[in-house]
């Protein structure tokens, strides 16, 4: 039986008065840096007796900048959805997190208050770990100095942990994972996350006109911002059966069909149908095919997508499922 978790979005906590060991940060795609992080966040509260625990927040601070200052080009691209980045927690062995909305009153938080607030009072916090870089409170006041002198007052200890580097020392970040996304490389966004990128949604209905070419679809909404590159996809899909399915996926506003249209990710399956409306999937995506295009015409759209399936059997043939899921 897996362990209970909590999920707070205010504090102090209403139903625990344990103490606890405490990361902070935006964790956009828990990538491998994350996980070292979280590894030893729960090795720690292991030891300890501590519940291990993450804060973070939506929206991103920075987005939540950027929209004030009027500057919606600095709005960072999101990784994951809220769901997924919660899921990807819980399944590293976080058993509370607290989900914050990144407002005015919490940017308006004085450093001290941050700490007294929500760590000492909201969590009982008797470890900590942060960046080397971390900041906190209203414009960035707080410092790892304030935080250890806190500690030494209030009983917690502070522990800092400095960038993680792959196998060739390159710095691991969300931004080096978006930069991988945005231009469609796959097998260095698995690198960075130790599986395939997932995103995860509830089977919704579309036009189905999938279904009256001979190509039905699942179709899922994505986040907004959505940091993957707009294109053809080979991916796979679990959530439907017992089984991984193989599919080809498009992640866009089909241009072809729709003069304004939201981004949605259609999936075709190429080994089964099953019934799958409201059904919650996740969609991994192995190898990026191609862009998005604006076909001429509805047949221009047809030949490129029974290439595009051939091209997924090729894949598969050659590569087979992914099983570090």
């Amino acid at each position: 039986m897996k362990p209970a978790f909590n999920i707070y979005r205010t504090l102090p906590r209403h139903d625990c008065t344990l103490p606890s060991a405490v990361t902070i940060g935006n964790f956009d795609g828990v990538h491998l840096g994350h996980q070292a992080i979280l590894e030893w966040l729960q090795q720690t509260a292991h030891e300890r007796g501590l519940i291990p625990t993450v804060m973070t927040f939506h929206p991103h601070p920075r987005a939540y900048f950027a929209h004030m200052g009027n500057r919606p080009e600095l709005v960072p691209t999101n990784i994951s959805s809220v769901r997924d980045k919660l899921q990807s927690l819980i399944r590293h062995q976080v058993r509370q997190i607290v989900l914050l909305r990144f407002n005015q009153a919490l940017a308006s938080m004085s450093a001290t208050d941050f700490i007294n607030t929500l760590l000492v009072r909201g969590l009982a916090t008797r470890w900590l770990l942060v960046g080397e870089d971390f900041r906190y409170g209203h414009k960035r006041s707080g410092d790892i100095d304030l935080l250890r002198r806190a500690g030494r007052h209030h009983g917690f200890d502070v522990r800092t942990i400095r960038d993680v580097g792959d196998s060739e020392g390159q710095r691991i970040s969300s931004s080096t994972l978006r930069t991988a996304l945005a231009v469609g490389e796959q097998e260095r966004v698995s690198a960075l996350l130790g599986h395939p990128y997932r995103l995860s949604g509830h089977v919704v209905h579309g036009r189905k006109l999938g279904r009256s070419i001979g190509f039905p679809t699942l179709n899922l909404h994505v986040p907004t911002q959505c940091a993957a590159r707009s294109g053809v996809y080979v991916v796979q899909v679990h959530g439907l059966s017992g089984q991984v399915h193989k599919g080809i996926a498009s992640l866009g506003v089909r241009p072809t069909v729709q003069d304004k249209g939201e981004l949605l990710l259609e999936v075709h399956l190429l080994d089964a149908q099953p019934d799958a409306y409201g059904k919650l999937v996740c969609v991994e995506f192995l190898a990026f095919v191609r862009d998005e295009i604006h076909f001429p015409d509805l047949s221009s759209m047809i030949t490129a997508i029974k290439d595009d399936v051939q091209y997924a059997h090729n894949y598969f043939a050659i590569h087979g499922l992914q099983k570090n899921t």
